[in-house]
């Protein structure tokens, strides 16, 4: 049962012209082009994290960033900072649409197929000036995959463009998340993917419409067959399937060896959450072994290029220094958190706290799966599926194995008991208890 209808929920996401208060104040989202910030405007960012937020800054899963704590009065100082990093936008409208996931090694990795940050850039451009795709749903987003060791096959995103070596040069296949999974339409040459994938946009925009959908995967058979038949004729026959999301992926954080002489580091926060401080101290260990950007991820990893196996193991070495997540083991690289109390009006309680503690547990009972801790049941850290999923209401979890924060717990309990008896919830064999 999906009880999302009983609470209220925004259905649109923050942006720096359009932000989105919150307990702890305004939210700002930083949408970077290519998920790309340079050392200089990561820094500014944090300063300015710190001078007109709280200090708090979240890693979306969207490859975004997020400042937290602005107020009305410090909102204009902000958009002067961000403005003079060149990472504002001119219209909010164009903001709010401008969703495109571009893979954090684009143009690093020797292993994708090719760099695809130009599609991603153009695509990016049509939506942010051409007016008539701003009627988009606003959590409406579009993948674009290189390939490579960090793939985005299994992001979600309402149309994928990802890169294939079809047999005659590098081409884009193009696809559509239905209700089923992904639907590969097709595919083009890669110079002519963002306007492909701007007509899907605006055959989507007529069917949903009619609809009242928000989603590519919401529309009914006919609805889909209709945008299917507004595009087809102006593709290719696939004749190379793209990555499978099941297909082995590298870890994703410490060093990661690329082959042909290249390495990168990757760098977690902690259910999405940095600190200022955490980032300036990053950015000054980075700079001093050369690095010249970072990419963000829909892992909430930081990703950066270095020179050597030495200057990685440096940098990875202060992260670790400053409470950054730097182990693929870490345990709370498990779980998915949101930031509960003060930080969200819906929920009373310490979500984080909670989901630490947690994570001290997992190693003792071998448990080695996904945990989502979500202060209600609009889940936002985590929309798919974990294994274990706790719920908050009314100053209790529910229990929910193998779902979402949508779904109805089989059980409740207040955290306290579970601190007494924490064995109970890693028992994975009581899949059916009942209150």
């Amino acid at each position: 049962m999906n009880r999302l209808a009983t609470i209220e929920a925004k259905g649109w996401c923050p942006g720096v012209l359009r932000p989105m208060l919150s307990g702890d104040g305004l939210i700002v989202r930083v949408r970077p082009q290519s998920a790309t910030l340079g050392l200089d405007q990561l820094a500014a960012l944090a300063d300015a994290a710190g001078r007109f937020g709280n200090g708090h800054i979240d890693l979306t899963r969207r490859a975004n960033l997020q400042i937290r704590g602005v107020s009305e009065e410090t909102l204009p100082q902000l958009h002067e900072v961000i403005a003079r990093f060149g990472l504002l936008d001119d219209n909010p409208d164009g903001e709010a649409v401008r969703n495109v996931m571009v893979n954090p090694l684009a143009g690093i990795d020797p292993a994708e197929v090719f760099d695809v940050r130009s599609i991603g850039g153009e695509l990016a451009r049509l939506l942010a000036t051409e007016t008539s795709l701003w009627a988009l749903p606003t959590k409406f987003g579009f993948i674009v995959d290189s390939g490579g060791v960090l793939g985005l096959a299994e992001q979600r995103g309402d149309i994928r463009l990802a890169a294939i070596a079809d047999g005659q040069g590098a081409a884009i296949a193009i696809g559509l998340e239905t209700r089923i999974g992904m639907e590969w339409l097709g595919s083009i040459v890669r110079g002519a993917a963002a306007a492909v994938a701007v007509e899907i946009g605006l055959a989507f925009i007529a069917v949903a419409s009619r609809e009242q959908r928000q989603r590519m995967r919401d529309l009914s058979d006919e609805g889909l067959a209709s945008v299917r038949s507004a595009i087809m004729p102006r593709l290719d026959a696939l004749r190379e399937q793209p990555r499978d999301a099941d297909a082995p992926l590298m870890k994703r954080t410490g060093l990661i060896e690329l082959g042909a002489g290249r390495f990168a580091v990757g760098i977690a926060a902690p259910f999405g959450r940095v600190e200022a401080g955490q980032i300036r101290m990053l950015v000054d260990a980075m700079a001093a072994d050369g690095v010249k950007e970072v990419r963000l991820s829909p892992w909430r990893t930081l990703y950066a290029e270095v020179s050597d196996e030495q200057s990685g193991q440096s940098i990875l070495a202060a992260a670790a220094s400053v409470g950054l997540v730097v182990d693929s083991a870490d345990p709370l690289l498990q779980i998915e958190a949101c930031p509960g109390t003060p930080g969200c009006q819906s929920t009373s309680l310490d979500t984080r706290g909670d989901a630490r503690w947690l994570a001290r547990l997992l190693p003792r009972f071998g448990f080695t799966e996904t945990v989502h801790v979500s202060g209600c049941a609009k889940g936002c850290a985590k929309s798919g599926t974990s294994d274990l999923v706790l719920i908050g209401a009314e100053c209790r979890y529910g229990l929910v194995r193998n779902g979402t924060a949508q779904d109805t717990p089989v059980r409740h309990f207040l955290f306290s008991d579970l601190a007494a008896s924490p064995g109970e919830i890693f028992d994975t064999d009581r899949g059916s208890m009942h209150d």
